[in-house]
């Protein structure tokens, strides 16, 4: 089973520069192979196969940095492709530069390691960088990788990748829980709890906006003479651009932090939980409330971490099928309501009189499908 560690780290200016560089020529490096790669297909109509080593006689500065930084680069690229043949994901793109996208290098003879103080990480090119280690990575776990990443706050941070043997023992499902997601809310379960998203990220949000409207006053639209002649946008607005930047990590990191505590919490007190299968993009596509609600709380993302955690316990999370009548089915006879309708947030049901929380009614339905499967 693997596992990854996130931490920041603090590199001194010689190593700031080269791993500068090393983001830089890892994205030129994709960027180079892509393009190869697609000018080859359309002329020969045949796929190219690309090595690092290839470019290095070319553009003799890839030889500045960590060649398995290089080597990852060609492996992701690859799988990007494999991914995309078998319809699991679009077309590999072009890598920009306003972001980040980390570079990962290999453990190879111990030529990373954590020091025994903990004060420090051992990176390949870099030496002995400054590491803030907050959580203990237990003794049993078998470094694998690393990938260095850089923030657009202009934060480092290293995702330490461990693999370790962990047998699984599966439990007795006794107590379980179903979740209903809520766009009012963040969910609804079937004890009848409402969980809402916490108020000071929605305030987050809301100063967010403040910031972003004050920035689209700021911008300027250049012609390409003006660009020609050098001119940029007024410093104001770049001074606006960075507190975007630092709002949306703050969000983020507050954001995860409160997914994190929630799944942890779900996983811990119930063998498993049922949820349904929801198309999540269909959902954005066709309300745009909906779109920017999905996109603020990450319910996909909260699934996720849900999802691994109980696997790491021996649970389970069982999703129910997107087309099972959750709302419209009476949680007590069974009996359905074909004429519920969106806004009626009520559910009462004409067979055995039930009248029920529309929400509740729903989790305690996916509950039960859950037991089923």
């Amino acid at each position: 089973m693997n596992m990854a560690f996130k931490f920041r780290i603090y590199p001194n200016n010689e190593q700031l520069i080269l791993i500068n560089q090393t983001l830089g020529h890892t994205r030129f490096l994709w960027n180079k192979m892509l393009e190869d790669k697609n000018r080859h297909y359309e002329t020969n109509k045949e796929h190219l196969y690309t090595l690092p080593s290839q470019y290095k006689d070319e553009y003799p500065f890839l030889r500045d940095v960590d060649s398995l930084a290089l080597a990852n680069v060609q492996q992701n690229l690859k799988r990007a492709y494999s991914s995309f043949f078998k319809g699991k994901s679009g077309f590999p793109e072009f890598k920009k530069k306003c972001n980040d996208y980390g570079y990962t290098t290999n453990n190879v003879n111990n030529n990373i390691a954590i020091t025994s103080d903990g004060k420090y990480i051992k990176l390949p090119k870099l030496g002995l960088v400054k590491l803030v280690y907050h959580r203990n990575i237990l003794n049993n776990m078998k470094l694998k990788n690393v990938t260095v990443s850089k923030s657009k706050t202009d934060k480092y941070y290293v995702s330490i990748n461990c693999c370790y043997n962990h047998y699984i023992v599966d439990y007795n499902i006794k107590d379980t829980l179903g979740l209903d997601f809520s766009i009012a809310h963040f969910y609804v379960d079937s004890n009848g709890n409402k969980v809402s998203f916490p108020d000071d990220i929605i305030y987050d949000y809301k100063r967010l906006r403040i910031l972003q409207r004050s920035l689209s006053r700021k911008y300027q639209k250049l012609t390409k003479e003006e660009k020609l002649q050098g001119k940029t946008q007024s410093n104001n607005f770049y001074k606006n651009v960075s507190r975007i930047a630092k709002m949306y990590e703050k969000i983020t990191n507050k954001k995860n932090d409160f997914l994190h505590k929630l799944s942890n919490q779900i996983a811990n007190d119930y063998d498993s939980v049922s949820v349904e299968s929801l198309d999540l993009i269909k959902m954005s596509q066709d309300n745009k409330y909906y779109a920017k609600q999905l996109s603020r709380f990450g319910y996909k993302r909260f699934l996720t971490f849900l999802g691994y955690k109980l696997e790491r316990l021996g649970k389970r999370l069982i999703y129910i099928d997107k087309w099972y009548a959750s709302s419209k089915t009476c949680s007590v006879c069974s009996n359905i309501n074909d004429k519920l309708k969106l806004n009626d947030r009520t559910y009462y049901c004409s067979h055995c009189g039930n009248n029920i929380d529309r929400d509740y009614n729903a989790a305690i339905n996916i509950k039960h499908e859950g037991l089923k499967v």
